[in-house]
């Protein structure tokens, strides 16, 4: 069985997020639904309308960086659980160290990339999301028992 993933992809070149898209569907970690967006801005709104599975964000863009993104979202606690991925060209440790470090993004790749990399290391967040949904599941699940047996 694959697991349905809701993808937000942030790239101000339409190309880019095409070549994101393409190869995150030939990884073959989940079935993708993608939503885009052209800048940091965008995303957020799309973001806070409506949260993902997991965010690929560019670092590079107007109106507001994936960087700044990616702060404001960690920002609101209560989208800790949803991994963000930078996919972006800049490539020094600093800027890794600031993505995931002080930002709060869940892995950096740099462009360009390939689907095994891009599978290699998106395994282990894909296991996340997984299990998470699951203990949502057995959760809500659990009270909904407990109520019908009276328990609750």
């Amino acid at each position: 069985m694959s697991i349905k993933l809701k993808a937000l992809v942030i790239d101000d070149s339409r190309v880019m997020r095409n070549m994101v898209m393409d190869s995150l569907r030939k990884t073959n970690l989940g079935e993708f639904e993608f939503v885009e967006a052209g800048d940091g801005a965008e995303a957020l709104s799309k973001f806070q309308a409506d949260p993902p599975d997991i965010v690929f964000a560019d670092w590079n863009m107007p109106k507001m960086t994936g960087i700044e993104f990616v702060r404001r979202v960690r920002a609101s606690k209560s989208n800790d659980h949803i991994p963000i991925v930078m996919i972006t060209s800049e490539k020094t440790m600093g800027k890794v160290e600031e993505a995931i470090d002080r930002a709060g993004a869940n892995a950096y790749i740099t462009k360009p990339f390939t689907v095994v990399e891009l599978e290699k290391k998106l395994s282990r967040l894909v296991s996340g999301i997984a299990e998470h949904r699951s203990k949502a599941t057995a959760k809500s699940a659990g009270g909904f028992f407990s109520r019908l047996l009276g328990g609750g």
